[in-house]
Formats: C-alpha cells, sequence, structure tokens
C-alpha cells in the first residue's frame, strides 16, 4: 500500500492572537531605536489557520507589522511548523549546554564560532542584553553544529528574531529547526562555503536573466562581477535598515529562500534606476551598492520594493534547486568543499592580463559575465583564430 502522511495538530496551533502586550517579549531590545508598530484594528484570532496562500499574502503585505506581539506569536508559530530532522536541539538542549559551556564565565572568554570568520553580526535594535544573548547563541551553534563551516547570514537571523523571542532558548530552538529544515527544494540557510558561493552564483545567473541593464553596468564598471554578488545576501540583512530587514524576514519565513532572490534583485534593478555609468566611474561598485541599501528609504518604500520583487516571474522553487546543485557541482570540480574554511577566488579570465584585437577588456568583461557563472569558472581554451588558423573552411 502506498505511505500515508499524518499530520498531527497539537493545542499549541489552536492558540488565539493577543495583541494587548508583547507578552514575555522585548527584553532584548532597545525600544527607543525599535520602530513602532503599524497598529491595525481588528486582528483575526484565526490568523495562522489560514490557508498557505493567504498567509503568504498577508506577510507579503506587512500584516504582521500590526503589532510586535502579532509578529512574536507568528514567527514562533510558523517555524515550529517548519519540517526538520528528527534530532534537533531545543530549548531544553541549549539551557543545558549554556550552563556547561559558560557556568561562572562571561561569554567574552569564549570565542565565536569558527564559521563565522570574516563575518558581519548586525545588531539592529537589541539592548547590551540582547548583544550579549546573540554572542552566547551563536557560540552554542557552534557547539551543537559542527556540521556548519560557513554561515554568513546566520548572525543576523538569530539577530533578528531576538527581537521576537521570549528568552534565548525560545530563539535558539526557532533557528535550529531552520538550520535543521529538510523540505524538499526548500534551503532556509547556508551552512558551508560551497552552499553560500553556489547561491552567489546562483544570483548571478538570475541577476544576469532578470536585470540585464543592472548586470551589464556592473560587469563594466567592475573587474569582478561576481566579488559585487557574493555580497547579495548582505545587502538584505547587513545593510537594509531594520524596518525593511524585517519585512524582508516576514516573507523568508514563510517562503524560503527563493524569496531572498526576489528582493535582492528588486534591489538590483532599483539601484540600476538611481545611477549611471557616469557615477560609478572610478567608484567601488560594492561600497556603492552597499551604501544604496544603507540608504534605501531614499529611494524606494518597503512595500513598493516587496510589490516590485513579487512582480518578478522567477522560476520554480525546483528550478531555483537544481541551478544550485549545478553551481555547486561546477564549484567541486574546481575545487571547493564542502567543509574547508573560507577562501577567495576568481572567475577565470585574468583581466589584468587580457590583450585581444577583437575586443576591449572591459568589453570581454561583460561578454564573460553572460556565461552562466558554472562555466565561466574554468579557463577559456581558444579553439579557433582567423590569424592563426587562416579563413578557409576546409581548417
Amino acid at each position: 500500500s502506498s505511505a500515508v502522511t499524518v499530520v498531527i495538530t497539537s493545542e499549541a496551533d489552536t492558540w488565539d492572537i493577543d495583541t494587548s502586550s508583547c507578552l514575555d517579549c522585548g527584553q532584548f531590545v532597545d525600544w527607543d531605536r525599535l520602530p513602532a508598530a503599524e497598529q491595525q484594528a481588528d486582528v483575526p484570532q484565526d490568523i495562522l489557520r489560514r490557508p498557505p496562500k493567504e498567509l503568504k499574502k498577508l506577510a507579503r503585505e506587512g500584516y504582521w507589522a500590526a503589532s510586535h506581539a502579532l509578529r512574536a506569536q507568528v514567527y514562533h508559530q510558523l517555524i515550529q511548523q517548519v519540517p526538520c530532522r528528527l534530532v534537533t536541539p531545543d530549548a531544553l538542549v541549549y539551557r543545558d549546554v549554556v550552563n556547561r559551556l559558560f557556568g561562572k564565565l562571561s561569554v567574552s572568554s569564549h570565542p565565536l564560532p569558527e564559521f563565522l570568520e570574516g563575518c558581519s553580526m548586525p545588531t539592529y535594535c537589541l539592548n547590551l542584553a540582547g548583544v550579549t544573548a546573540l554572542k552566547k547563541i551563536l557560540i552554542c551553534f557552534g557547539n551543537l553544529f559542527p556540521d556548519i563551516t560557513y554561515s554568513p547570514i546566520l548572525p543576523s537571523l538569530v539577530a533578528l528574531l531576538l527581537h521576537y523571542s521570549e528568552d534565548e532558548a525560545q530563539c535558539f530552538e526557532n533557528i535550529s529547526r531552520l538550520i535543521a529544515s529538510n523540505a524538499p527544494h526548500t534551503s532556509y540557510i547556508d551552512q558551508s562555503f560551497l552552499a553560500h558561493q553556489a547561491s552567489c552564483m546562483t544570483f548571478g545567473d538570475l541577476a544576469n536573466k532578470h536585470c540585464p541593464a543592472a548586470h551589464k553596468l556592473i560587469a563594466g564598471t567592475s573587474e569582478n562581477v561576481f566579488e559585487v554578488y557574493s555580497e547579495w545576501l548582505s545587502w538584505l540583512f547587513r545593510d537594509l535598515p531594520f524596518n525593511y530587514a524585517i519585512r524582508v524576514f516576514d516573507v523568508y519565513l514563510l517562503e524560503g529562500q527563493k524569496v531572498l532572490y526576489r528582493i535582492a534583485l528588486a534591489l538590483l534593478k532599483q539601484y540600476r534606476l538611481s545611477v549611471t555609468s557616469t557615477d560609478l566611474e572610478g567608484t567601488d561598485i560594492k561600497a556603492n551598492l552597499q551604501a544604496f541599501a544603507q540608504n534605501i528609504a531614499e529611494h524606494v518604500t518597503v512595500d513598493k520594493l516587496l510589490e516590485r520583487a513579487f512582480g518578478i516571474r522567477l522560476f520554480s522553487r525546483k528550478e531555483i534547486w537544481l541551478l544550485q546543485m549545478a553551481n555547486r557541482k561546477a564549484l567541486m570540480e574546481r575545487g571547493i568543499t564542502m567543509v574547508q574554511s573560507r577562501q577567495s577566488f576568481h572567475l577565470a579570465v585574468d583581466m589584468q592580463n587580457f590583450s585581444s584585437s577583437i575586443v576591449t577588456a572591459q568589453e570581454m568583461r561583460i561578454i564573460w559575465s553572460w556565461i552562466p557563472e558554472r562555466f565561466s569558472l574554468f579557463p577559456p581554451l581558444l579553439l579557433f583564430s582567423t590569424s592563426e588558423d587562416g579563413c578557409s573552411l576546409q581548417r
């Protein structure tokens, strides 16, 4: 007989929304810096029992911004519904590990995990207790998830969720579920340098297809397009202001990494509308894009940015997953592995020593950027040249 999937609904899935207060969440927040909630009347009591399609629509429209309490409860319930591996550390495990690791020692006596080397750690609107909690949680991840070798997005996700968590243990458990998610063709958190680089290459492929004007502009003004695109997640979770980043987080919890590609592409399109090739002459385009994201409110509202993001006709989740797997395979053929520490690498054409009687170095950068990055990893091999082989059809 065919297998049957049984879904057990716990009592926790039938709770009512209480928006009268922030419950126990908010102890890690500097309330003077946190943007005020957008109060809306009549929050439906059964909001989380709505169909998935309707929940996505509500999240995209910013419905969770109605109150901090609503967002806190929604986050916890949504993450608890994420399918994940059977043996996933929970709140009780966290408390046990904290007692064992720290005891009477301070956090400062414990180094952050090696997998965070070179990664930024945004703190958004966290207070001092929140920053301490952020470091403790990351140290515990290093202890309990030895398979994580590189994860630049992890500190930002922990920091954002801490704003809406009752305590450190709840935040740890929820992020653990995202790390251990085994939903088909859906990923939340890259956990190795190989996976991260594959996602950056995938974003480059998508930018080439969906943002050709921006892609050509960047390729024509940057020495290494891939180095620019390797920052794509940082645009969203390091550079965007809190009120933008948290709206990204709203939809990310429901739709996974695919939604991050959409929003980063919309950001890139908006960037192209705001600059010209003349503006970028002689500038550091990576720094320019970072500054643009930090000052995004001067260019587009968060609602308009998300509206444009979901207007992009993107590949399906499965197609994006297959593209990521193809890029990962190419990186492995290049020698990039799952367990190695972070390293930089460049695409195969050395523009410093490039010479051609047909195209300039700048034109070659643009042409090379049009090649899917899993192919452009490898050095080109000259097969035919009229200057060497002549023009005879027989040759």
